[in-house]
């Protein structure tokens, strides 16, 4: 196990270096010059030079990366171009928006969606199963950006209320931050129970035709204790792969949703430093999902190892 570990957290890196590099040159062959923008139309070519040795944009493009490698190394992302505002501060202040509001949907809809895909599996062919499986095509083929739209105008017009728009932090007032999160949170919880409840019940059909199944029904055992103590157990392992999986598409959600309801998170940081041609922050921003992406990938492998004694030797 432990050597699994190792190797695992070394890939990471590696995997962590090459996304770097793809980072740092999709960036930089993005159109558009940032010192013209600053400088705009009264600019001069000595004041456009001098900015760009300020920058370092003046050298080639694999000493602007190394440069930057060796600074991310020790935890400098340089500050921004446009605040001059260090990078590490407005990602992490952005991020912890984003991680909270990903986290949030996750456990909403873990704890909706999984249920759900129990129920539907048990009642397979049923009723149930097929007003949860329209329910699960509704949402799965829905936009996300339409749902929150649907779900803003029909909180207005129906009850007479819109979210807040200024972010308020969990630390200064946990019953104002729900607030404000939860049309964001509503909004991507949806596609994530659909998920959930699809994927439960594939695994739910597929293990009530194992024969120990059919021996515990037949001893007469209560549904509720075949689905919560051997059903649900024999399904954890794919279930947290799964859970995983979710967890990077919601930090991948975000970006829209952020915009759209004017959270301070990752989503809205990127898109407006893109807008800006603001390059630190843009790299920062990414490196960030990527190393976020990458670590939770991680610690489900090693989950996944720990759990199942099968991988274990």
């Amino acid at each position: 196990m432990t050597r699994f570990i190792v190797f695992r957290c070394l890939a990471a890196v590696l995997t962590v270096w090459l996304a770097s590099m793809v980072v740092f040159a999709m960036v930089r062959a993005a159109p558009g010059d940032i010192i013209e923008m600053m400088m705009g139309q009264m600019g001069s070519s000595e004041g456009e030079a001098a900015l760009r040795r300020f920058f370092g944009l003046d050298q080639p493009v694999y000493v602007q990366y190394l440069d930057w490698l060796g600074r991310v190394v020790t935890g400098d992302f340089g500050s921004s171009w446009r605040q001059g505002t260090p990078v590490t501060e407005l990602v992490f202040n952005a991020f912890t928006v984003s991680f909270e509001l990903a986290l949030l949907v996750l456990i909403v809809s873990s704890l909706i969606g999984v249920p759900l895909g129990l129920l539907a599996g048990y009642r397979a062919g049923g009723a149930v199963d097929t007003i949860i499986q329209a329910f699960n095509v509704l949402f799965l083929a829905t936009p996300v950006f339409w749902l929150a739209l649907m779900l803003l105008f029909g909180v207005s017009t129906f009850f007479y209320w819109s979210p807040p728009t200024i972010y308020v932090s969990p630390l200064r007032s946990l019953a104002d931050n729900l607030i404000i999160l939860a049309m964001p949170m509503a909004s991507l919880a949806f596609l994530q129970i659909a998920a959930y409840a699809q994927f439960v019940r594939q695994h739910v059909v597929e293990a009530l035709r194992q024969d120990y199944v059919r021996a515990l029904k037949a001893r007469g055992v209560p549904a509720r204790t075949i689905l919560g103590k051997h059903v649900l157990r024999n399904i954890l392992v794919p279930l947290i792969t799964f859970m995983g999986l979710i967890f990077i598409q919601i930090l991948g959600g975000v970006v829209v949703i952020e915009s759209l309801f004017g959270l301070p998170g990752l989503g809205r940081l990127l898109v407006n430093a893109l807008y800006a041609r603001d390059f630190p922050v843009v790299q920062g921003a990414l490196v960030m999902v990527l190393i976020s992406a990458i670590a939770i990938n991680l610690l489900v492998d090693i989950l996944y190892r720990a759990i199942d004694p099968r991988l274990r030797s």
